[in-house]
């Protein structure tokens, strides 16, 4: 198999459903690989973890906020403890506090910023010291369209992606010595649990400005992630591939 004897700390993993981050874990260990479920809510973490032990795999669940220095150390921790080493990190864990830039309180602007970008930087940090001594690792981050091209309404949320487009850059050319690959997948419109809130009239019209005329599935995504997870992505590092159906040309 693909990722066998590897280790996946996957953050934001355990929304239920459509989610990003459990597709990509549930695809990670049908390769093979030993997952670490990290997320802020225990029942969801426990939840995924549980998927992937009744398809025969291993995992972990591990619970914490990414925004906290402390909660990432421990999560790591957890990891290193239970399987020894970490392999693969996807910094996946997000939200959105919608609002326009006149409206926008100071709170709604920090609360995205500490999780969409410093928990990718906390993660990133605390998974590279392990990296670096094992001269081996990848780092995927989860960037977004909207922090390539900018949305009415994000602010926040399109500064934080555009954030970890540049900290992945960075982060690729200080760790590409080490042997660590890191690289960005940036998700267009992807139905989830938050899309799957929007009117249908309203899908419908985004559809429609996506030259493929559909919007993306969880699977879609997690499918780029292990591809810049496993060997074939071997010399791609400091990159940013959209999965959006065409919409950023």
């Amino acid at each position: 198999m693909l990722f066998e004897g590897q280790i996946a700390l996957i953050t934001g993993a355990g929304r239920a459903g459509k989610g990003i981050g459990r597709s990509i874990a549930l695809k990670l260990a049908a390769e093979g690989a030993k997952i670490v479920i990290a997320d802020f809510v225990a029942e969801a973490a426990d939840s995924v973890a549980k998927e992937v032990v009744d398809m025969g795999g291993e995992a972990l669940a591990v619970y914490g906020s990414v925004s906290s220095p402390e909660d990432v150390d421990k999560m790591v921790q957890s990891a290193v403890d239970k399987f020894g080493r970490i392999d693969i990190l996807v910094n996946n864990a997000g939200i959105t506090r919608d609002n326009l830039l006149v409206r926008m309180s100071e709170q709604e602007w920090d609360m995205v910023l500490d999780t969409n970008l410093k928990g990718v930087f906390n993660c990133s940090k605390a998974v590279a010291k392990l990296m670096m001594r094992q001269r081996s690792g990848r780092i995927v981050n989860m960037a977004s369209v909207m922090g390539m091209m900018g949305n009415a309404g994000q602010a926040n949320y399109s500064a934080s992606k555009g954030g970890v487009i540049a900290l992945t850059k960075t982060t690729a050319k200080e760790l590409g010595s080490r042997g660590v690959n890191v690289n960005a997948v940036a998700p267009g419109f992807i139905q989830t649990v938050m899309t799957e809130e929007m009117p249908e009239d309203a899908k419908a019209g985004i559809a429609e400005q996506i030259p493929l005329k559909r919007l993306g599935t969880a699977d879609d995504v997690a499918d780029v992630v292990l591809f810049l997870c496993s060997p074939a992505s071997s010399y791609v590092t400091g990159q940013v591939i959209p999965v959006d159906g065409g919409m950023v040309m």
